[in-house]
């Protein structure tokens, strides 16, 4: 199930409008982290969590309008996510048509591949370029804010989105995908990775809390 996180109060104004009207939302082990207050206001403003594993290699729902990959830790389950082909061709065949969005873990599942803690690269859906590692660990940690380049699950074109990164992968291969946005630190700094789209596929290593 999604995670947990801190309280959040967010208006109205700067609250994230739902992503789909039926959203395929990755939930099990490896996707563990959601912001609740996220999930509160898609339910409010009625949109509907249809919940699927890919740790039990279970595709994202058909009938759903969009696929959302929340954060968690798929660098502990990299061989079994690797292995789980129904998930990642019916992710790839969901893709086709409709949005996908991955954040943080999400996003590094959507790349090429991921180097676990002990070096051992597993292939990951592929439907972005890049690709991640656990062997190289850095503390990425911070508040961000994006100017998103072109419309996507989480904004349209030119709207700045509040977020949060917290994540010790290393990117190691940057793909050629386009950049999703512009992201500045807390500083006003920018950030390197810029996140990545292609297609209907988007993602950040930053989780979305709210536009500015």
């Amino acid at each position: 199930m999604a995670g947990t996180s801190p309280a959040m109060t967010i208006s109205s104004e700067g609250a994230l409008p739902p992503p789909g009207q039926r959203i395929a939302l990755a939930s099990d082990a490896a996707f563990s982290f959601m912001y609740p207050h996220l999930l509160d206001g898609w339910r409010r403003a009625g949109a509907e969590m249809v919940l699927f594993s890919p740790l039990a290699d279970e595709a994202p729902p058909s009938h759903c309008d969009m696929c959302w990959l929340p954060g968690g830790y798929p660098e502990l389950h990299a061989g079994a996510l690797a292995a789980a082909q129904r998930f990642r061709d019916g992710l790839a065949r969901f893709a086709a048509t409709r949005p996908v969005h991955g954040e943080c873990g999400g996003y590094m599942v959507l790349g090429e591949g991921l180097e676990d803690a002990d070096g051992a690269r597993h292939a990951m859906a592929g439907l972005l370029g890049h690709a991640t590692s656990f062997a190289q660990r850095r503390l990425h940690l911070g508040y961000r804010a994006a100017r998103l380049r072109d419309a996507c699950p989480i904004g349209a074109a030119g709207d700045v989105i509040r977020g949060h990164e917290f994540h010790h992968a290393s990117l190691i291969a940057k793909g050629n995908d386009a950049p999703l946005a512009e992201i500045t630190d807390a500083q006003g700094r920018m950030v390197a990775e810029a996140g990545s789209r292609r297609g209907n596929v988007t993602g950040t290593f930053f989780h979305a809390i709210a536009r500015a």
